[in-house]
């Protein structure tokens, strides 16, 4: 399914994650084998394997790849782990959990990325769980999860995702202002003990909805 057109920009695209501090083989793997060309505009085509954010409509955007492998490194996916994701937005992270083997379970309030997300995850042969809705309730049906990750900038952390983690889990949200964010890794040890770890200087979209910011 990959196009050898992009071969070396993908080739690329990893060294530089390398350069930037990413070490986990498998997320590299995974973000090397994507094609993510296909997520956005052809007219994007050529900047599809660069490591920036870009434009995928609604005011959204495709993550940038160095922020996608950072919050997936920094979840720890084992093969077979309940992840949920909050944010389908193209798929792209969607993917790179598939590509690890993860049971995954997606939230996207946009119903036009959503369509467009479950059509390319299925075109691409991947069958993660979607729904449309709003993602800063998570998704109880189906917790607990041993891993959320939300990919968009939330005022605070939202209750419900942190009730939805497995002893053990680890939640990985973005937490600040709608300009500026500093990652969280929040781990749940028992059913009232946390520990959360902060990493610097991310900038996501905005965390819409009735525990995020509000439309």
């Amino acid at each position: 399914m990959l196009d050898r057109r992009f071969a070396k920009p993908r080739q690329r695209l990893v060294e530089q994650l390398v350069e930037k501090g990413i070490q986990d083989p498998m997320v590299l793997n995974a973000i090397g084998s994507l094609p993510r060309h296909i997520l956005i505009d052809t007219a994007l085509h050529h900047r599809a394997y660069e490591d920036s954010a870009l434009p995928i409509g609604l005011g959204q955007t495709i993550s940038q790849p160095f922020t996608v492998a950072k919050q997936t490194e920094l979840l720890g996916v084992k093969p077979g782990d309940k992840i949920l994701e909050i944010g389908t937005g193209s798929g792209y992270q969607c993917m790179v959990l598939c590509e690890l083997k993860a049971q995954v379970y997606s939230v996207e309030r946009h119903n036009e990325l959503y369509h467009r997300a479950k059509e390319a995850l299925r075109d691409l042969g991947y069958r993660p769980q979607l729904k449309c809705g709003d993602g800063t309730l998570g998704w109880s049906t189906y917790a607990p999860y041993h891993g959320i990750v939300v990919t968009a900038g939330a005022p605070v952390v939202p209750d419900d995702l942190i009730r939805q983690l497995h002893i053990g889990g680890r939640l990985i949200i973005p937490v600040g202002s709608n300009t500026e964010q500093k990652m969280l890794r929040i781990t749940r040890h028992s059913e009232e003990e946390y520990a959360q770890e902060e990493f610097e200087g991310f900038t996501f979209v905005p965390l819409i909805g009735q525990k995020g910011w509000k439309e």
